[in-house]
């Protein structure tokens, strides 16, 4: 649950970009981002997590680009960039090999399995199942931006079933190892 609500600015832009604006709603998650990051800093039990930083890095970052350059980027133009953001970020993290799912799943394991293979191996395949997601979005959002003749539902539907998917594969997958594992010892 912990790694969902970290998607909590997303859903907040998502929400509040056509009601009160790209600027606004890019302030609004930029500060939801931080609540986060400063959340886990001072917690004893939460470490302050790549995507946390990512998340506010983005945010921030766009919201002070639009200020400064006056950029009033249109919805599409800004979804792409947010998607794309969060998009590179998580591919980062599978570049480092500190796959961004694994700082979320150490707080809900004992630190015993935190260096078993299959642990390590399940948030790899999970964080993999992220980017893929967020590659869907990318693609349906650059699709929306250049090719207008793209139906926007069908663009919704895309994002709408790339996170669904991601989140139901996430709760899935982990179990799906375990039963695995446990039939053949």
């Amino acid at each position: 649950m912990g790694m969902l609500l970290s998607f909590a600015p997303f859903i907040a832009f998502a929400l509040l970009d056509r009601m009160l604006g790209v600027l606004p709603a890019l302030g609004v998650a930029t500060a939801l981002a931080v609540v986060f990051l400063l959340r886990d800093l001072f917690s004893k039990n939460r470490t302050v997590k790549l995507l946390e930083i990512g998340t506010a890095a983005l945010f921030g970052g766009l919201a002070l680009y639009a200020v400064v350059t006056q950029t009033e980027w249109s919805l599409l133009a800004v979804r792409l960039r947010v998607d794309a953001g969060l998009f590179l970020v998580v591919l980062a993290s599978i570049v480092v090999r500190r796959p961004f799912t694994l700082q979320y799943a150490k707080e809900q394991t004992s630190p015993e399995v935190w260096m078993q293979p299959a642990f390590l191996k399940v948030n790899d395949v999970i964080t993999a199942a992220w980017a893929v997601a967020f590659a869907f979005m990318v693609t349906a959002d650059i699709a929306m931006l250049y090719v207008p003749s793209v139906p926007t539902w069908l663009s919704i539907a895309v994002t709408v079933t790339a996170i669904l998917g991601a989140i139901k594969f996430t709760r899935w997958y982990p179990g799906y190892v375990r039963a695995h594992a446990s039939v053949h010892h």
